[in-house]
C-alpha cells in the first residue's frame, strides 16, 4: 500500500509539474471554449470543462496507445 501511494504521489507531482510547463509554453489550459467560471460577491466557481474534456481524450489515446503497443 505504502509503495502505490508514493508512487500515486510522484505522478501526481510529475503531472502538476508537466501542466505548470505547459501552461508557460502558451497552452491555455483552463482557458479553454467550455471552461466555465462565475463569480459572485466572495466567491468564484471555476469549472474547467473543455479542460477536463481534452486532458481525458489525450490521456485515453495515451493509454491506448501504450496498451497496443505492448502487445
Amino acid at each position: 500500500m505504502g509503495r502505490t501511494l508514493v508512487i500515486a504521489g510522484l505522478l501526481l507531482v510529475a503531472v502538476g509539474l508537466l501542466v505548470m510547463l505547459l501552461g508557460r509554453l502558451g497552452l491555455p489550459l483552463g482557458k479553454l471554449p467550455g471552461d466555465v467560471s462565475f463569480s459572485a460577491k466572495n466567491v468564484t466557481v471555476f469549472a474547467p470543462l473543455g479542460t477536463c474534456l481534452l486532458l481525458g481524450v489525450v490521456l485515453s489515446l495515451v493509454v491506448w496507445a501504450i496498451g497496443h503497443w505492448r502487445r
